[in-house]
């Protein structure tokens, strides 16, 4: 798995990353929902850059040009409800993408354990395409590991994009050991050092899908 750090680089995508994990500017739900789309779109770009191109002739109303246009078919996949934004941000770049939706939880029992359950899934076939798998926070791995099992039981993708945000250092190691597709590239704005017993990134954010969309029962 290769993976690519951007936040090891400085540009603005920093910036927003410092601002969904502000305590004080995350109380804007419209804001950090905003901020995740836009760091979707940052991700989106630079994903593009590494995709297949085939030369197309554009009638122009003065002649031909020439272009380069991307011919990969893509499907975007978010694991919901925290990867939602993130997801259009990466849409609003691919407008061509056929979209995969997963709904997974943590189900916890005693001892602060938990179980990712997944309970629905709704995607077109992946089979030979490039999947692009969105999760805001990647903290011990499983979810993606999972959300990818489901959505590969009808045929692998040729390639995957795994766009994280905010990532643990454990969540990174624990993908790198168990996905079983090789073809994969993982995309990270920042590594967090620490997961607690709870498996809470620190420093992390917090509750994505809470800042994003309201608390929940």
């Amino acid at each position: 798995m290769k993976i690519i750090n951007l936040s090891e680089e400085n540009s603005v995508l920093n910036h927003f990353i410092a601002e969904i994990r502000d305590h004080v500017i995350q109380k804007e739900s419209m804001r950090f929902r905003r901020n995740l789309e836009r760091i979707g779109e940052i991700f989106a770009y630079e994903i593009s850059k590494s995709l297949t191109y085939e030369p197309v002739d554009v009638q122009t109303p003065l002649g031909i040009a020439s272009c380069k246009l991307n011919s990969d078919q893509i499907v975007i996949s978010s694991i919901m409800r925290a990867g939602l934004p993130l997801h259009n941000g990466i849409l609003n770049y691919f407008d061509k993408a056929q979209n995969a939706f997963v709904a997974a939880y943590r189900k916890y029992g005693k001892d602060n354990k938990f179980n990712i359950q997944i309970e629905y899934a709704s995607s077109p076939s992946i089979e030979n395409k490039v999947l692009i798998l969105a999760d805001t926070m990647l903290a011990t791995g499983s979810s993606v590991v999972l959300a990818y099992n489901k959505l590969a039981e009808g045929g692998a993708p040729a390639l995957m994009h795994i766009v994280c945000p905010i990532a643990s250092a454990e969540g990174i190691d624990y993908l790198s050991k168990h996905l079983p597709h090789k073809n994969t590239t993982l995309w990270v704005g920042a590594v967090d050092e620490e997961l607690t017993i709870k498996s809470y990134i620190v420093p992390g954010l917090g509750d994505a899908g809470d800042l994003a969309y309201g608390s929940k029962l």
